[in-house]
């Protein structure tokens, strides 16, 4: 009886290990990911980088008609600092328009223009094409499953970071 014990916790500790194992594999590999999605995503348009079609598009899911920098660095997960200096870029290439609010002229609102919603329009297809490609031959159950997964993982990411800020505050 103790032999089968002893197997059983062997057994639970290779089968722990191995999904310890899996997780980081996880983890490394959405680094890798990242970082070959950035490259080839920057090539498939010579007017706007990946990050800055992320800017972007974080400002048109937000479906509001402008965003303050805070609020955009926050959703996409950068400083002000970097998130000011991407506006800065995107303004000077006529794709996006910085003004003061309204009512608090310390808060730095961004807005898309006519260039670049015209220019996004033109690449529609494109995009579509590279989603396209990039999920060949992964099936519907993955892509929710993975959908799913990195939902939750974003998820984490966002309390670990509202933990450290409590620690911090």
């Amino acid at each position: 009886m103790q032999d089968t014990t002893k197997k059983a916790a062997l057994e639970n500790r290779h089968s722990s290990d191995d999904i310890l194992e899996k997780k980081a594999h996880i983890f490394g590999g959405l680094f890798l990911l990242a970082n070959r999605l950035q490259a080839l995503g920057d090539g498939l348009d010579d007017k706007i980088t990946l990050k800055q079609w992320l800017f972007i598009a974080s400002i048109i899911g937000s479906e509001q008609v402008s965003l303050a920098i805070t609020e955009l660095a926050n959703y996409i997960g950068t400083s002000r600092q970097n998130a000011k200096k991407m506006a800065t870029i995107l303004e000077k290439k006529g794709f996006v328009a910085l003004e003061r609010d309204k009512s608090d002229a310390r808060i730095l609102r961004v807005s898309l223009t006519d260039k670049c919603t015209d220019h996004l329009a033109k690449r529609s297809k494109l995009e579509n094409q590279f989603i396209e490609r990039l999920f060949l031959e992964i099936d519907e159950e993955i892509i929710n499953k993975t959908s799913i997964g990195i939902s939750a993982l974003l998820n984490n990411v966002i309390e670990m970071e509202n933990e450290i800020s409590q620690e911090k505050g």
